[in-house]
């Protein structure tokens, strides 16, 4: 008995050695792509100055203030600019990415002055998201740098010794001071 095949065009029909081998892409010529031609610029402070410009735009900064407005983020505006300036092939992806930050002030500052909410960044908790709590400091120094773990462990056991409170600082503020005063 002959065994049945596969209908033509499902996928039990495909065959799995079909495919490109992996790196196929790597061996084509890209240069039919604006990205695999050379960068228009290479400068990045022309193209941060390009950039600025283009935002200068009245029309192109309205839309800029409504994207804000609605709640985009300027992280996302700037990248978004940066890929497609670099799909374009307008400059490399490191003079995107040296340009990013100043960009991303830019926006920021242009939004204060016309007074609309901006986000920063896409995550809420991004500049604090990851920070490090003490005893997972001091863990990983004692497993990577015992040295200074034990500099560090003897100058706070000196400080113990010689009956210094470890409370936390006290916060300097004119607000502070100025009711240390009155106290007294």
């Amino acid at each position: 008995m002959a065994e049945e095949l596969p209908m033509r065009g499902t996928i039990e029909a495909k065959d799995p050695f079909s495919m490109a081998p992996p790196g196929y892409g790597l061996t084509s010529d890209n240069e039919r792509w604006p990205w695999g031609k050379p960068q228009q610029q290479v400068n990045p402070e022309i193209v941060l100055r390009e950039a600025v410009d283009s935002l200068e735009v009245p029309h192109v900064r309205e839309e800029m203030m409504k994207l804000l407005m609605v709640g985009a983020s300027v992280e996302s505006l700037v990248e978004g600019y940066i890929f497609q300036a670099f799909q374009e092939g307008g400059f490399s992806p490191d003079v995107g990415l040296l340009i990013k930050g100043p960009l991303g002030m830019y926006i920021a500052s242009v939004a204060e002055e016309e007074n609309v909410p901006y986000r920063l960044f896409e995550n809420e908790n991004a500049l604090t998201e990851d920070e490090m709590d003490d005893s997972t400091f001091f863990s990983m120094m004692q497993n990577n740098n015992p040295a200074m773990f034990a500099y560090v462990s003897e100058k706070i056991n000196e400080s113990y010794r010689r009956g210094d409170d470890p409370e936390p600082p006290k916060e300097d503020s004119f607000m502070s001071m100025k009711k240390d005063e009155k106290e007294s």
